[in-house]
């Protein structure tokens, strides 16, 4: 069995558990206030492990379960056996990374929380793309290059976290998608020369 189902399965086993906890779902939840005045560290892991109902936790499963399983399979390609243990690592480190700017932000307003696994997912959309930019990526049944795709979500999650028209944590998908490039080139520093290469090699018609 992949890590990437294996996270999967984790992920819905502990969303489901949560929505008829209570006490595990708000204790789950990123808070930074919850975190800077009462040392619970644990929330900046554990939130990524709860999502706000069926529609949030298939969105972002669906989504890591197709571009987490290029990125395992890049990382077993490239660093062997160790491959699969640097991908949960990735993982795992990309949804604590993703959520520190809205931490040292609202850290002295009690009310902000968030969950979810968005942060991390993005890093993978955005590692699969870096090795893979000419890949089609399909919305509402348009296709078109991954990284065309990764431009367009940079400019509106830009704009939709200055115009803060919703309720989503934009600036965490923005950080996650960095993050992943940059431990994907950390991981494997020739990927940036063969993405350059295959972005010169692309034609719109």
């Amino acid at each position: 069995m992949s890590y990437t189902l294996i996270i999967i399965i984790v992920t819905v086993a502990t969303s489901v558990s949560a929505w008829n906890k209570p006490g595990m779902y708000y204790g789950w939840m990123f808070n930074p206030y919850q975190i800077a005045r009462n040392g619970q560290v644990y929330r900046f892991l554990s939130s990524g492990f709860i999502h706000d109902g069926w529609v949030h936790l298939g969105f972002n499963m669906f989504t890591f379960y197709f571009f987490g399983r290029n990125v395992e399979q890049i990382y077993t390609y490239v660093l062997g056996p160790s491959g699969p243990t640097f991908f949960v690592v990735m993982y795992l480190l990309a949804i604590i990374v993703s959520d520190l700017p809205s931490y040292f932000k609202y850290k002295d307003f009690q009310g902000y929380n968030s969950l979810g696994a968005s942060g991390a997912v993005s890093a993978m959309v955005f590692s699969s793309i870096l090795y893979m930019p000419l890949n089609d990526i399909c919305l509402y049944f348009i296709c078109l290059p991954g990284f065309i795709i990764g431009i367009l979500y940079v400019i509106y999650s830009v704009y939709q976290g200055r115009a803060m028209s919703d309720n989503i944590n934009h600036q965490a998908h923005l950080i996650g998608a960095f993050f992943g490039v940059i431990f994907s080139l950390i991981i494997s520093p020739g990927a940036l020369p063969s993405f350059l290469e295959q972005i010169s090699q692309f034609r719109l018609f």
